[in-house]
């Protein structure tokens, strides 16, 4: 079992969902998230006047798949979300044990 940890921009989240939904994935969390990296940080506007933001919007999408298929689900993730400009995000595979769970 391996654990996907994905980080992308915002408006690519959907495309890489999309790009991995027929897989067989165990299980799926996704949520926002706030990074900092080699796009140190942005100049906005709000309300007439300038500010400097360090950390820009992401979405993080963690996953579990089976071993067989972690090359797979990073190769489609990988395409879905690159935009060729820099940010476009980070993956993170790691080795995961699946530990009995309870639902409710």
């Amino acid at each position: 079992m391996r654990q996907l940890i994905v980080v992308v921009k915002p408006f690519k989240a959907q495309a890489v969902i999309d790009a991995i939904a027929d897989l067989e994935i165990e299980d799926c969390i996704i949520r926002e998230v706030k990074g900092f990296g080699r796009q140190k940080s942005y100049l906005g506007k709000y309300l007439g006047s300038e500010y400097e933001g360090a950390f820009l919007p992401k979405v993080e999408i963690i996953l579990w798949v089976h071993d067989d298929l972690a090359e797979e689900a990073v190769q489609r993730i990988m395409r879905a979300a690159r935009t060729g400009r820099i940010g476009d995000g980070k993956i993170f595979v790691v080795p995961a044990a699946w530990p009995e769970t309870l639902e409710f």
